[in-house]
């Protein structure tokens, strides 16, 4: 089967061709809105949203060409369907649907967060159900027991800022451009990740939560006590301590429900997990356990991700999204 997937839960434009046969993704194409809201410091979902509508037409007609496939060969289509911004969930929803009547295709919407953890499935070593997932984006902060396809029981969420959240504030509080995360690991580098003595939130609780506003707001003080202007040798010591504060939190947390499920392996997913001293830090405490990760490109949101999750949806029930719909709050635990 062909699947052209189509991504648009917030500022990037993704679309990707994946065939079920080959287990690849044989074309791609993305495009990053990084820069445009970089000048505000954040997504503006409005910008976001008309920026998609512009973009979605010419990336699918080159994601074709550069397939070498007709779109006639397409055999699905799949779009995301939440969690997400609204405004650009319901633009590559109508597309999606727009394509799937005048292609006569079946159309599926598919859980953003299940496609971040199936994109895995792509490697050449895959994972096999069950296993622990840690999903870490800029909205979403997750541990899972993936049973299997549409079977998840998520163990662990966030109470506040999510994982990235955290570290784009961070950046702003030190003077980083955004996105945050890429600058505070670029700057770490060269810092000393034991400088400062920072919380590491929740980690003696007995559940599996995440919160790390508290440790946003220890960063805040830290700088506000420190003689301005500030050097940049505090700020990379600084944000080597947080990168840090952030690493040894999701270990302990992942050490803690693997030990409650019994399970041998970790698949790590979305854009914080693109953090190479994350994943090496992973790697090193969790040497014990199975870890499986996704190349850097498939961690920040792309279509490939999609068709990969629309495949198997469609796979298991090829029922059409008959009607336009969309869920910008979207719980793992309801597919």
């Amino acid at each position: 089967m062909h699947i052209l997937g189509i991504e648009t839960s917030c500022d990037e434009t993704g679309v990707a061709i994946y065939d079920s046969n080959t287990n690849e993704i044989i074309s791609e194409e993305i495009f990053s809105q990084a820069p445009k809201h970089s000048l505000y410091g954040g997504v503006v979902p409005e910008l976001a949203s008309r920026d998609q509508v512009t973009k979605l037409l010419p990336l699918v007609s080159m994601t074709l060409q550069e397939s070498g496939i007709s779109h006639n060969e397409i055999d699905g289509i799949a779009f995301t369907k939440g969690p997400g911004l609204s405004g650009s969930l319901l633009v590559g929803a109508t597309f999606a649907r727009c394509l799937s009547l005048g292609w006569s295709k079946p159309c599926i919407g598919v859980h953003h967060m299940e496609a971040h953890l199936l994109v895995n499935l792509l490697e050449k070593k895959p994972p096999s159900f069950p296993f622990l997932t840690l999903l870490v984006s800029g909205g979403h902060s997750l541990l899972i027991n993936a049973l299997g396809i549409c079977n998840y029981i998520v163990l662990g969420q966030t109470r506040d800022d999510a994982v990235g959240e955290a570290f784009d504030k961070v950046a702003k509080l030190l003077g980083l451009s955004y996105p945050g995360g890429p600058e505070i690991e670029k700057v770490a580098k060269f810092g000393n990740p034991n400088a400062f003595a920072l919380p590491r939130p929740m980690v003696n609780k007995n559940h599996l939560d995440f919160s790390f506003s508290g440790l946003k707001t220890a960063v805040l003080y830290t700088v506000k006590k420190e003689k301005k202007p500030i050097n940049i040798n505090f700020i990379s010591d600084l944000a080597a301590s947080f990168q840090e504060a952030i690493a040894e939190t999701l270990i302990l947390k992942s050490k803690k429900a693997l030990l409650e499920t019994g399970l041998k392996q970790l698949v790590i997913g979305g854009g914080v997990a693109a953090n190479q001293y994350i994943r090496e830090r992973l790697q090193e405490s969790l040497d014990d356990t199975e870890i499986f990760s996704p190349n850097l490109e498939r961690c920040t949101d792309n279509g490939a991700m999609v068709a990969v999750a629309g495949y198997h949806r469609l796979k298991h029930s090829p029922i059409t999204e008959d009607f336009i719909e969309v869920k910008p709050r979207w719980d793992l635990s309801e597919l």
